[in-house]
């Protein structure tokens, strides 16, 4: 990152500290688009992230003087601040309710850019869909949430509330089982 950009930042996250609302407009104004992208990609529901990036937002003007520079950049520290805030988010009530086990059937329902993209072979599609059917459910979450949607394992553990451990291990067993199922 620009060490200007960073300079900047740091100034205005010292001036934020300091109770001052041009320098938080400002703030905002610099870091919003990429906390927003954060909290979009984390969360997948546009209202969600908005709601998040507010109350993110709300906790900067809150706790701004408990940024050190000297641990690191001030994005990486409004990052971690939008993190944790969906982590907490997905762990609440209205996503909890939201996240069910249709979810993650319906990221498997082949359609039609899908067939654009190399899905030719309905039989091999179904093959695939029959082994993850025959999966435990938190294997068939686990590996759809690393392969489809690219988390890593730390992530899905945050996730489903689980140790990265047993994430790990749900991911191999289910790549085992859908080797051995499609005959790779």
């Amino acid at each position: 990152m620009d060490n200007v950009l960073v300079e900047r930042q740091i100034k205005l996250m010292q001036a934020v500290a300091k109770g001052d609302r041009r320098a938080f407009e400002q703030l905002y104004r610099l870091t919003s688009p990429h906390l927003f992208a954060v909290a979009l990609r984390m969360l997948r529901e546009r209202g969600w992230a908005e709601e998040v990036l507010h109350d993110c937002f709300i906790t900067v003007w809150n706790k701004a003087e408990t940024y050190d520079s000297t641990l690191s950049s001030p994005i990486t520290w409004l990052t971690h601040v939008v993190r944790n805030r969906c982590i907490d988010w997905l762990r609440s009530g209205p996503a909890r309710q939201a996240r069910n086990e249709e979810e993650y059937t319906e990221m498997l329902d082949i359609t039609e850019s899908d067939e654009r993209n190399g899905w030719h072979d309905d039989a091999e599609a179904d093959r695939l869909r029959h082994c993850l059917e025959h999966l435990s459910a938190e294997q068939r979450q686990s590996i759809t949430l690393a392969y489809y949607q690219g988390m890593s394992h730390s992530d899905i553990a945050g996730w489903l509330q689980q140790p990265v451990g047993s994430v790990k291990s749900w991911i191999r067993r289910a790549i085992e089982h859908l080797r051995e199922c499609v005959g790779l």
